[in-house]
């Protein structure tokens, strides 16, 4: 498994140039992202670190989140999302975060779907949050995989327009 090379050397530049700092919260990519952020150039000095929460009691206990809205939707939302991505900025002093959930499966819960939310915030906004949808029989993995791919293409694309603007 390689992710682009590109990709992941754009975003390093960015943040080290920008001298800004990033955290990821992951639920349904399962350490894929931070694993991706590991992997880009002089990555310690703009990747504070990350927190896989995979259950409903850990997304609580490590990242704040309510449990009542929690278990009103399997941890599974936009909200949760956005909320995830703003804890975990704020647990590890970062500028930017981005957070995943949702599901790599089809489950009673996804009314046998498989999809993703993901956020991305910066300096204690959120400025992107979308839904991912696969199709149901996508392996797990490689619907892991796609979220991730996606994700820091739009990472990458958020940090050009953040350039763009500042420049």
């Amino acid at each position: 498994m390689e992710f682009q090379k590109n990709v992941l050397n754009y975003i390093s530049e960015s943040l080290i140039n920008s001298n800004e700092t990033i955290a990821v919260a992951e639920s349904v990519t399962s350490g894929l992202l931070q694993l991706a952020f590991s992997q880009m150039p002089n990555a310690s000095m703009f990747y504070k670190g990350g927190v896989t929460a995979y259950s409903l009691s850990q997304k609580v206990k490590l990242l704040n989140i309510n449990q009542e809205d929690a278990e009103e939707c399997d941890c599974v939302s936009p909200d949760i999302a956005e909320a995830m991505a703003l804890n975990v900025a704020q647990l590890f002093d970062t500028d930017w975060s981005i957070a995943t959930t949702g599901y790599c499966t089809p489950v009673r819960h996804s009314v046998y779907s498989v999809y993703a939310y993901f956020s991305v915030a910066y300096k204690g906004e959120i400025i992107l949050s979308k839904k991912l949808e696969v199709h149901p029989k996508t392996k797990a993995f490689n619907a892991q995989l796609y979220y991730t791919e996606f994700i820091l293409g739009c990472f990458k694309s958020e940090l050009n327009s953040l350039l763009i603007l500042n420049n």
